[in-house]
């Protein structure tokens, strides 16, 4: 892609964010989209979003599961940035309107007490960096149509990088955990809404172990000379399905011991 074609699908997709109104497909439009070129429209879009007075509190990291590998074609996870208007307080009530089509997610949330740059860092380096974990729901949200109206054809990996990752907002519990304090490949989560349990899920579901997530998210970082800020949040994967956030839902997500979170849209 070119610089003026970048610049302009970033345009877009900050547009749609604006007025609810969602745009097509960016990998039909660019025949060949690289996830080179996904990530610089994401990086587009995170500069304007900045010119626009948000602030960057920190990053996802999402397709961390084998089964949405697997159902996106893929052998990699994927990346986008935190804003703080994202950030929601446990509990919420989230305004009508806010979202194009929301689904919600369940994460273990990292925060970070010091920065990490560089594609040598080590899981010890990322567990002496981490101020606390707690449990969280990701918002997802989608600025781009799920599926092209003409032809049926699905968006792909590109369109969902190029869309900050279908990143929206986070919730994070009260809960403040030390990094230590439990096997985080065993920390799960039962999440319902409207009090039917819609899907269950353990950390192991991340890349085997959520702190494997955050190295990830430091490598690929590192390709691009950048790094995570100490202070940052990051969301380092989900270990269940998207699900649908309708207006009216109620999502409760017990972790057990580690704790719970709960929103409502």
């Amino acid at each position: 892609m070119t610089d003026e074609e970048i610049a302009a699908a970033a345009e877009d997709l900050f547009e749609a964010e604006r007025t609810g109104r969602q745009c097509g497909l960016l990998s039909r439009r660019f025949a060949g989209m690289s996830l080179d070129d996904a990530y610089a429209v994401q990086a587009a879009l995170v500069a304007r979003k900045i010119a626009a007075g948000r602030r960057r509190i920190g990053w996802k990291i999402g397709l961390t599961s084998r089964a949405m590998q697997q159902a996106l074609g893929i052998d990699t996870p994927d990346s986008g940035v935190l804003f703080d208007d994202m950030l929601f307080a446990d509990g919420a009530a989230i305004p009508k309107g806010r979202f194009i089509q929301p689904r919600v997610e369940a994460e273990i949330a990292f925060a970070m007490k010091a920065p990490l740059k560089g594609r040598a860092v080590s899981r010890a380096q990322v567990i002496e960096a981490t101020e606390f974990v707690a449990p969280s729901l990701e918002i997802l949200d989608t600025r781009i149509q799920r599926a092209d109206p003409e032809t049926g054809a699905a968006r792909i990996i590109t369109d969902t990088i190029s869309d900050n990752a279908a990143n929206a907002g986070i919730v994070m519990g009260t809960q403040r955990h030390p990094v230590a304090a439990f096997d985080l490949r065993w920390v799960g989560a039962i999440v319902s809404r409207e009090g039917v349990v819609e899907e269950t899920g353990l950390g192991a579901g991340v890349l085997n172990d959520p702190v494997t997530g955050i190295v990830w998210l430091v490598h690929r970082l590192a390709e691009y000379d950048m790094g995570i800020e100490a202070g940052e949040i990051l969301l380092s994967g989900s270990f269940i399905r998207p699900i649908e956030a309708p207006p009216g839902a109620r999502f409760e997500a017990d972790f057990g011991p580690f704790g719970h979170v709960s929103l409502s849209f």
